[in-house]
């Protein structure tokens, strides 16, 4: 288990890839009780036939399924991440399904380089990636003006909601390397985006904020 580090120092890029190393073969098991909030999260990019989709820190590619049912084979897919460990399984993932309108591209947010522009990015569980100003200008500026946006994760309850914040730093002990913003994990967001609606689940401890990309 990777522990995060101070609550007031950002992620270490480096210790989120030898994380993420060591969970990819028991990553979607881990993933598994978390499945409801993607459905909504994925609900919320409003996707529809033939739209571009980026999935920011995609993992095993969990959320291509969803996405494509929405987007259809005239859509496409974008998967980005940074570890080949999880990347290998997002192809095995792909090509199972022989689905070919899935790209996915092997580096981290902050210099992945995309070759088209989005209509909507997903950040799902990418705490580490949601506190770095890079990565967030760098993913968003691959999306169309107007494009929805959503994210979804782990955020500090109430303070008298003591079991669900005990459960959230458990939780954000293994999936990130920091507790910097784990107030508001999409604060950083919002300077891009209008109309920005936040809603919670897990008694308090999950969000899904969505909004759209500002012209």
């Amino acid at each position: 288990m990777a522990v995060p580090r101070a609550a007031d120092r950002g992620p270490d890029r480096m210790a989120a890839l030898e994380q993420y190393r060591r969970r990819a073969d028991g990553y979607d098991r881990e993933l598994a009780v978390f499945e409801p909030i993607r459905t909504d999260a994925i609900a919320k990019l409003e996707l529809r036939p033939n739209d571009r989709v980026l999935d920011v820190g995609c993992g095993t590619g969990l959320s291509f399924g969803l996405l494509h049912s929405r987007i259809g084979k005239g859509g496409r897919i974008i998967g980005v991440e940074q570890c080949p460990e999880m990347i290998a399984k997002a192809q095995a993932r792909v090509e199972a399904r022989h689905w070919h309108n899935v790209d996915l591209v092997c580096a981290p947010a902050a210099t992945a380089r995309v070759p088209l522009k989005a209509d909507a990015a997903l950040f799902h569980f990418t705490h580490d990636v949601l506190r770095e100003p890079q990565a967030i200008a760098n993913m968003l500026s691959h999306l169309k003006p107007g494009a929805r946006v959503v994210a979804s994760g782990l955020q500090w309850a109430p303070p008298w909601l003591a079991p669900t914040n005990v459960f959230v730093l458990m939780a954000a002990m293994y999936s990130a390397t920091s507790l910097e913003g784990l107030s508001q994990p999409w604060d950083r967001l919002t300077a891009y985006l209008h109309d920005v609606q936040v809603q919670t689940a897990l008694v308090g401890g999950i969000y899904i904020a969505s909004g759209q990309l500002r012209g």
